[in-house]
């Protein structure tokens, strides 16, 4: 008989699981788990093998090497426009999930309350799990311009348990940058209710049409109750490597890492290596995936719209959040989990449905999720399969 903790019984296993399972079954175009289908720059991957063959095989310091934590710092302060000491305010960790679950686990404690925007990647609430605290949530619903949050309600969800607020912008997976207005909200309602904030910022470079990501950390008040949260494999297609960080002020840090010594202790040293010569010398790439993503989005929303589905084009991310009831009511479908599970099967096409992001799945059952972090030759036979099988 399986055996599983009560705080992990409402989880089970993750929907990207099931999907891929479903898009292997099937041979299906995989545009539903969020990992490219190709490797970034070799520059990385070369610096990675020369700290093999040079010998950085043994434990790395808890916090990170050296090396990195100052690449770190540079980054933040050239693109955030904030300065990070690097050995007392950065700490490397193994993906931003891993700094996602240290930070909960370190600073957030059994009984308290912690809000999240609604659709929400999948861990949040597992990590919250961990630590013992409830989520509240407040829901993201589209709006005329994209997608957007209502200020009443994120009001209502702060009360006098609340310890922290989890923003995602660039968000998964609605593709919304918060602008200045909303996080402005925020920022004041932290300061009101003397709440801290986790930002999950693994998006921070891939904006599109202009619109430009902001830390909140950056608004007056702010960084010293913020714990920022990021990763290298979003911004440079190297998802497998698990190399994310925190940025925050020493008095959290020290949460983090409480929690992070724990977990994972250190983070592989050559991929370290690796990841500092990213951040420092390929920024470049990084430029020039975003163009790439920006085009395989275009000509994904646009062959999705042609379709029949309800796109709503994301400022930022790397995900097309689609209204598909106008293609389920024609194949005697209902929700996103029918539409999704049919796909692989009927198209060769897998795509993430959304609902299990909500906490009352019927908010997200009238969107499916597609990834376009491809190749474009990934794009186009998916939407060739689509085309077949859904204009018959």
């Amino acid at each position: 008989m399986t055996q599983i903790a009560e705080r992990f019984r409402p989880f089970g296993t993750t929907i990207f699981t099931e999907m891929t399972m479903l898009a292997n079954k099937h041979n299906a175009v995989n545009l539903s788990q969020g990992f490219p289908d190709f490797d970034g720059p070799e520059l990385g991957k070369l610096a990675a093998q020369r700290g093999i063959s040079e010998g950085h095989n043994q434990y790395a310091p808890l916090a990170g090497l050296p090396i990195l934590k100052d690449a770190i710092a540079r980054w933040s302060s050239d693109y955030n426009g904030i300065a990070y000491d690097p050995t007392s305010e950065i700490t490397v960790t193994s993906g931003c999930t891993e700094a996602i679950a240290s930070a909960f686990m370190g600073l957030v404690n059994p009984g308290d309350e912690v809000i999240l925007f609604e659709p929400y990647y999948d861990s949040y609430r597992a990590c919250l799990a961990m630590s013992g605290a409830t989520a509240k949530f407040v829901t993201i619903r589209p709006t005329e311009s994209g997608f957007g949050f209502d200020p009443d309600e994120l009001k209502a969800a702060f009360s006098n348990r609340t310890r922290a607020v989890l923003v995602n912008t660039p968000h998964n997976p609605t593709g919304m940058v918060m602008n200045e207005q909303q996080l402005t909200l925020i920022a004041d309602l932290c300061k009101k209710h003397d709440a801290i904030v986790f930002s999950d910022e693994v998006y921070e470079r891939l904006t599109y049409d202009g619109c430009k990501h902001r830390s909140i950390a950056t608004i007056d008040g702010m960084r010293e109750r913020t714990v920022i949260m990021s990763s290298l494999g979003k911004t440079f297609s190297l998802t497998g490597w698990k190399i994310g960080w925190t940025l925050a002020p020493a008095a959290l840090t020290a949460g983090v890492r409480s929690a992070h010594q724990f977990v994972t202790f250190s983070v592989p040293g050559p991929l370290q290596l690796g990841a500092a010569a990213l951040l420092n010398d390929a920024r470049d790439e990084a430029d020039r995936l975003r163009d790439q993503f920006q085009q395989t989005r275009e000509v994904l929303a646009e062959a999705l719209s042609e379709l029949g589905f309800g796109v709503h084009n994301p400022q930022g991310a790397y995900f097309i959040m689609a209204e598909h009831q106008a293609i389920s009511s024609r194949l005697g479908l209902q929700t996103d989990v029918d539409l999704c599970r049919w796909l692989p099967e009927h198209a060769g096409v897998a795509a993430i449905p959304p609902s299990g992001f909500y906490m009352n799945p019927a908010d997200g059952a009238g969107f499916v999720r597609f990834a376009f972090c491809k190749q474009m030759g990934t794009i186009d036979e998916a939407i060739k399969r689509l085309r077949s099988a859904l204009t018959q």
